[in-house]
């Protein structure tokens, strides 16, 4: 028989560099879109007391709502860390290279993203700071030396990369390795129960050959792995587009059934099945969900205490392979 164990209400951070990480990563691409300031701010306070210590987000959240300049959730995030005050209890992730504004990964163009970052998130030094996508225009020893200077200078704690392939993460760490410069600590790839192969294998392998910690996005696939699409159902999230074409694969369907058999042997959510699988990969450290609502909170938060069976996540292994 499976069985939940429960571990301690605050279970122990996980280690990424020199940055301490709650179990679940909270995603703030809702927040200035699907989720208003006073809604992001209800959220952010029940994550917070719900034991989550880590937020990301990148400077284009949102820039692709009409509307939208890039920078929103940044926005939001910062203030309201200034009118709770406690920027020091809190691990904050943001991207560089996505904004319309601050597009690739030039030193000039590092340099300039960052300090509109600190400015909106009213901080002085940014805890994890990704390459939000690779720009192999530039050389890696030109971005990987100005986050350095970054690093050097106080305002980036740790670095980290986001969409990139196996070859560019490779020669980016061995750069680091060589000429003493801040090295990445994570990495950040679209992982989750109906897509795997872009992760498992060669990038999963440098990642675990140099003890990069992974921090998956999409981890529960657009909203599907929640188990609220079904046939016929009608889902309202502006992501329901994206998330019920997996309704019409294979693999979607043995996940789902793979998910209703787990979930209802421990009494748990579908989101924290799915996010209790990815937690238990190799190499992961912190899956990201976000949640427009606080209503949506609890199951994501519910990861932090779900411990799955060998049997589970065999079970959840081969049914979406």
């Amino acid at each position: 028989m499976n069985v939940t164990h429960a571990q301690s209400s605050t279970p122990a951070p996980k280690p990424l560099g020199s940055l301490s990480v709650s179990t679940l990563c909270l995603g703030g691409n809702v927040f200035g879109w699907t989720a208003d300031e006073a809604e992001s701010f209800a959220v952010l306070d029940a994550y917070v007391a719900g034991g989550g210590n880590f937020i990301d987000t990148a400077d284009v959240y949102s820039a692709w709502v009409p509307g939208n300049k890039g920078g929103e959730s940044e926005t939001v995030l910062g203030n309201w860390l200034a009118s709770r005050g406690n920027r020091d209890d809190i691990v904050i992730a943001t991207k560089v290279g996505a904004h319309p504004d601050y597009k690739g990964l030039s030193a000039a163009t590092i340099k300039a993203a960052v300090d509109r970052s600190l400015s909106r998130l009213r901080t002085d030094h940014i805890d994890l700071y990704y390459t939000h996508y690779d720009d192999e225009s530039v050389e890696v020893g030109e971005f990987l030396t100005a986050l350095d200077d970054l690093v050097t200078a106080g305002k980036v704690r740790e670095i980290a990369a986001s969409n990139i392939s196996a070859r560019r993460l490779q020669e980016s760490l061995d750069f680091s390795d060589r000429e003493g410069v801040a090295r990445y600590v994570a990495l950040q790839p679209e992982y989750n129960l109906v897509a795997r192969d872009r992760y498992e294998g060669e990038l999963a392998d440098v990642a675990a050959r140099n003890g990069l910690a992974a921090v998956p996005y999409y981890a529960l696939a657009s909203g599907f792995l929640t188990g609220k699409y079904r046939p016929g159902a009608d889902v309202d999230s502006a992501r329901s587009e994206k998330a019920a074409h997996h309704l019409a694969t294979d693999r979607g369907r043995r996940v789902l059934a793979a998910l209703d058999t787990v979930a209802a042997a421990h009494g748990a959510e579908h989101a924290t099945v799915a996010l209790a699988w990815l937690a238990a990969q190799p190499t992961v450290a912190s899956p990201i969900a976000s949640a427009r609502t606080v209503s949506q909170l609890p199951a994501l938060l519910a990861v932090q205490q779900l411990v799955l069976t060998d049997a589970d996540l065999a079970l959840l292994t081969e049914a979406s392979a």
